[in-house]
């Protein structure tokens, strides 16, 4: 199968690394130096466009950071509409929203194709060793078929329902985790200045109730080690929960606890540089404790 994957971000590259095994594979990226690189790192080849990477592939990925941005790739002589064989698959594993989402499956397939949204969760860490969760939305033959495309980069796939599913999906998940990088750390900075030491406080409440994802893996990891690696960016993290908090407001359900941490997390983007992880807000919350979650 030829595929072409167009994105070779912190998340990109390493799901593109995935399918360049098992695919006969053609890469794009807008720094055309990045897919230089990849190429000579793997079996790939490199387009000089998005419709030049979508000519002859029988499914076409896109990972980029805003659905603003797929969009803009779609249209004009070099656009992937312009290249996209009838009958190819537009995957789009940005995270991106719903609306758009749904705007570009019916381009898609006015131009004879077929689209999936189809974001991931597992980070970098999850696109290197191909265990990324895929959430798709499409419509049940699609999905079978995007399926067979992502299997290489993916432990789990699922589909959510149709088109901007998956999206919404991803969105609402990416919410969830900032509430709980938003409570947690406030909880462990409270237990701090109350005297218990943060690896304390981390274990016990790893054998409690209040525990999650952020308190078993990111904290222990990345908290109290001070490593702080950057995985991703907290903006995309506050571009999400917007996603999120937008798909609410359109479907009439209050979310008060996702409105609050959106405030916390436009708080630590005004406080923190522009590429900072999005675990960063943590140190926004231990700086107005006045307290370090440490070991």
């Amino acid at each position: 199968m030829r595929v072409s994957f167009l994105g070779l971000g912190a998340i990109g590259q390493p799901m593109a690394a995935r399918l360049a095994g098992p695919f006969e594979l053609t890469v794009w990226n807008r720094t055309a130096e990045r897919a230089d690189e990849f190429a000579r790192s793997h079996r790939a080849h490199v387009a000089g466009s998005p419709r030049e990477a979508a000519t002859g592939a029988q499914a076409v990925i896109t990972c980029l950071p805003t659905s603003a941005d797929v969009e803009a790739l779609l249209d004009g002589p070099d656009g992937i509409l312009a290249g996209l064989e009838a009958g190819a698959l537009l995957i789009d594993c940005t995270s991106g929203d719903p609306a758009t989402s749904r705007r570009i499956a019916a381009r898609v397939q006015q131009a004879g194709g077929a689209f999936a949204d189809a974001p991931v969760s597992g980070g970098t860490n999850g696109a290197a060793s191909g265990t990324l969760t895929v959430m798709i939305g499409s419509d049940d033959v699609t999905f079978s078929r995007a399926r067979e495309v992502v299997r290489p980069f993916a432990g789990r796939v699922e589909h959510m329902g149709p088109v901007g599913t998956g999206h919404a999906m991803k969105a609402v998940n990416n919410a969830l985790l900032a509430v709980n990088i938003a409570a947690t750390a406030e909880g462990l900075a409270t237990l701090v200045k109350a005297g218990v030491p943060a690896a304390k406080a981390v274990e016990v409440l790893n054998a409690s109730s209040g525990r999650s994802f952020v308190s078993e893996h990111l904290i222990p990891e990345r908290v109290l080690t001070g490593a702080w690696p950057r995985t991703f960016r907290l903006a995309l993290l506050d571009k999400d929960t917007g996603i999120a908090l937008s798909l609410a407001d359109e479907l009439g359900v209050e979310v008060p606890v996702m409105a609050v941490t959106g405030d916390v997390l436009a708080v630590a983007r005004r406080a923190l540089e522009p590429e900072a992880d999005y675990l960063e807000a943590i140190k926004v919350i231990e700086s107005q404790a006045g307290v370090e979650i440490r070991g």
